[in-house]
């Protein structure tokens, strides 16, 4: 039985389990797809598990999709852009890294009929997953996208790799269209994102790529502005439709049921 893996740390909130064995099932694979808690440590070991073929594949979340990379023989394109990378596996006796956290960004936009094409985007956070963000609004035909992180370092280097970007002082509320969370505030209950949601307004888009929980404090506040809101759910989906086309050769049937 061919084994795959999601790792992170966090891990427990991660629905990626039982979305692949949902599929590795529909399409009678003979796999098993777990996850794993790892620190900084492990990931060199779980890197020569996929060399051994003791895993076939993994997934990688936060805060590990930079710190993969030294331990793989090769990117792919979309992941030495990006620098980040969310799916791993063996070819031709080499592990890579790929990143299909850009097709599933645009996907989950297109599946909700949302147009970024001459609007603003305004992203919270500079994380693993925010290049990914940025490259997939750049091919939608965003207008601008405005960066603030809570640490500066961060944001400035991503400036360096994206010139274009406008940088912004956490706590600041600039004019935007859409909105993205793609800090890691939000997973717990108690979390919040300190924005001045009275004068954003009805009109704006918030986007949280956080899929658990289904609501963030940061989409139930912008639900009682009545702004339109979306959690990361269906990006979540496509990324791991994406990852499973990669490494079954499969693409598997994605409808608005999974995970419910």
């Amino acid at each position: 039985m061919k084994k795959y893996l999601v790792i992170g740390n966090p891990i427990e909130h991660s629905l990626s389990p039982k979305l692949h064995n949902h599929w590795i099932k529909e399409n009678n694979i003979n796999a098993i797809y777990e996850k794993r808690k790892l620190d900084e440590v492990d990931i060199k070991n779980i890197i020569s598990d996929i060399k051994n073929e003791k895993i076939e594949g993994i997934n990688v979340t936060l805060p590990f999709k930079k710190s993969v990379i030294p331990f793989l023989d090769e990117l792919t394109i979309p992941a030495k852009e990006t620098q980040s990378v969310n799916t791993i596996f063996k070819k031709n006796n080499k592990v890579f890294g790929d990143n299909t956290d850009i097709g599933g960004f645009e996907r989950a936009l297109k599946y909700i009929n949302y147009s970024v094409k001459n609007k603003k985007v305004f992203i919270l956070g500079a994380g693993g997953v925010v290049p990914s963000i940025i490259i997939a609004l750049k091919r939608l035909g965003v207008d601008q996208i405005i960066l603030s992180n809570r640490t500066k370092d961060k944001t400035e280097y991503l400036k360096k790799i994206y010139p274009d970007l406008k940088i912004i002082d956490w706590g600041e509320t600039p004019n935007f269209h859409m909105i993205i969370n793609a800090t890691s505030m939000g997973l717990k209950k108690d979390d919040e994102i300190k924005l001045n949601y009275n004068d954003i307004g009805p009109k704006n888009f918030f986007y949280d790529i956080i899929y658990n929980p289904s609501q963030t404090n940061f989409l139930l506040k912008a639900k009682r502005l009545g702004s339109q809101i979306e959690n990361g759910k269906m990006m979540f989906i496509f990324q791991a439709q994406l990852a499973f086309k990669i490494w079954h050769n499969i693409l598997p049937k994605v409808n608005d049921n999974l995970l419910d």
